[in-house]
């Protein structure tokens, strides 16, 4: 069995390599203001943070599929993550300003990371339905961390254009904690979100299994 992977994430394709799985990697191409701003006029509120994760991972899957179809066989995973804390979605910084100061917030006290997929069932080539599931990790930041630690962690880059501005399985994961929840669904994409929409859509998880040891 093929999964293929409607994303071009560094963290995602390691959470799978990780796991057991090569995909076979594919570029979305979405409008996610637009579709976001689009499906919440349809809906006539805000999408919540993981009801977002979800919409996007299968927008995701759904581009793929359809610009792709012809060249799958096998299951087509789109996702999605937001952070949140103090009930505020925290995207990438990008500045180092706005990375400090997110990690002095995050100091102490526990977020919430949502983690959202969509799997679609292109097996044989053909579009035969999909499914999908968000699994959320609750990730408390120390609080002990000093001043200095979190301006050599920002000085480094490292979360600059990571959403939430860390990584537990990078530098900061000496400030890290504790996780409540599947760590891969911090670090990228959740492995038992994935393994129960496998099962859902009737296939069995160890198929994916590719990867040599």
């Amino acid at each position: 069995m093929r999964l293929y992977l409607a994303s071009t994430s560094p963290a995602r394709l390691a959470v799978l390599r990780g796991a057991g799985i090569e995909p076979v990697c594919f570029s979305p191409e979405v409008d996610e203001d637009a579709e976001v701003a689009a499906r919440e006029a349809e809906l006539g509120r805000a999408l919540t943070a993981p009801e977002l994760t979800e919409y996007l991972g299968r927008l995701k899957a759904e581009d793929v599929v359809r610009r792709h179809g012809h060249e799958i066989d096998g299951l087509v995973l789109g996702g999605d993550s937001m952070f949140l804390l103090g009930g505020e979605i925290l995207g990438k910084p990008h500045l180092p300003e706005v990375a400090l100061e997110r990690s002095k917030q995050h100091r102490g006290t526990t977020g919430e990371l949502h983690s959202g997929h969509w799997l679609i069932d292109h097996t044989g080539g053909q579009n035969r339905g999909g499914a999908g599931s968000v699994d959320t990790a609750l990730v408390t930041l120390a609080a002990d961390v000093t001043d200095a630690e979190l301006e050599g962690y920002v000085a480094t880059g490292e979360p600059l254009e990571l959403a939430g501005g860390f990584a537990i399985d990078g530098l900061a994961g000496a400030f890290i904690e504790r996780i409540e929840g599947a760590p891969s669904a911090v670090i990228g994409l959740s492995l038992p979100a994935l393994r129960r929409l496998v099962t859902q859509l009737g296939h069995d998880y160890p198929a994916l299994w590719n990867a040599a040891p």
